[in-house]
């Protein structure tokens, strides 16, 4: 990548299909060479202030690591709505809330990363046959996954619910609402794996089952109900604030369960406590507060980062 992605990091791949870049955020309040709403520098709507280039390596933390680790690869999924990881309006530049909290593990680390492209449901998978060290994606902390993944948490997110304006849907606290409409998700999430084994409840309710729409990337889910195939969206509660601030015709319903969200490892992983300590050290620093000031998800800070928490219930 032509872009530095400062010292620490190896190049991220270019991939050029133009179905990758983000369309939905130019009706944003930001421009190119203009800001974001909360007056951060911004491209096509996106933040681009630098929050994380002052972050320096930790030694403390950086002796957690396993001996002899210098570099890491890890997976990105890429083609979401900010705050998700997109592209900036030159087609090359990586950009997200988790690619500024990975960059900045790396260098409180002091480790180079290889940085991998893969579609968000290949990733963690791909995790337990070594292919990759760990994955940057929103990845939701769930009793499921951690049978099989290690989690370290930096952040709290989840899931919550989107419409078009002129819908007459209201807040969803009960997927009976659902009955009989179609439902947009991403592939591979909670948020399909939620919808999917709660359909039951439309028909023990002698309702229409909803129907569950998925897409790979999240343009097309966009895409779907604007276009009105689906009638409603299930994505992360900061996704949908996001989109909602940055498409015009939609609005946001409400939240509907809060997860933590964390790096993803392989089971058993022997670097958790060194990505835990980086994490605190991005808290205690002030760099944790400037990442979730710059993608306006200061609603959903930690207070200290923890190795595969419980499920919240909620």
């Amino acid at each position: 990548m032509r872009t530095p992605f400062y010292r620490h990091f190896m190049p991220f791949a270019t991939i050029t299909s133009a179905a990758l870049l983000l369309t939905a955020c130019g009706s944003g309040s930001g421009g190119p060479g203009g800001t974001d709403a909360s007056g951060a520098a911004a491209q096509n709507g996106v933040p681009t202030t630098d929050v994380v280039s002052a972050v320096r390596k930790d030694e403390a933390a950086a002796r957690l690591l396993p001996a002899g680790t210098t570099a890491l690869t890890v997976a990105v999924s890429v083609g979401g709505t900010p705050p998700g990881t997109t592209y900036l309006g030159d087609g090359t530049t990586l950009t997200g809330q988790d690619v500024d909290f990975t960059k900045a593990v790396g260098r409180v680390l002091g480790v180079k990363l290889k940085v991998e492209q893969a579609s968000f449901e290949a990733i963690l998978p791909a995790l337990d046959s070594g292919k990759y060290d760990f994955g940057a994606s929103n990845f939701g902390v769930t009793d499921e996954r951690r049978r099989t993944i290690d989690f370290v948490t930096y952040i709290n997110d989840g899931q919550g619910f989107a419409t078009r304006k002129d819908s007459k849907l209201s807040k969803v606290t009960d997927l009976k609402q659902l009955c009989g409409l179609n439902v947009a998700t991403s592939a591979g999430t909670t948020f399909e794996a939620t919808l999917e084994q709660n359909k039951h409840v439309c028909t023990e309710a002698g309702k229409k089952a909803y129907q569950v729409q998925t897409y790979a990337e999240s343009s097309a889910v966009w895409s779907s109900l604007q276009q009105g195939r689906s009638d409603i969206v299930m994505s992360t509660i900061n996704g949908l604030r996001y989109a909602v601030a940055h498409q015009q015709g939609l609005k946001f319903l409400n939240e509907y369960h809060r997860l933590d969200v964390g790096f993803a490892f392989k089971k058993g992983t022997k670097l958790a406590p060194a990505f835990q300590a980086a994490v605190n050290k991005l808290l205690s620093d002030g760099t944790y507060d400037r990442i979730l000031e710059k993608w306006g998800t200061s609603g959903s800070a930690i207070k200290k980062s923890r190795i595969s928490p419980p499920e919240l219930k909620n």
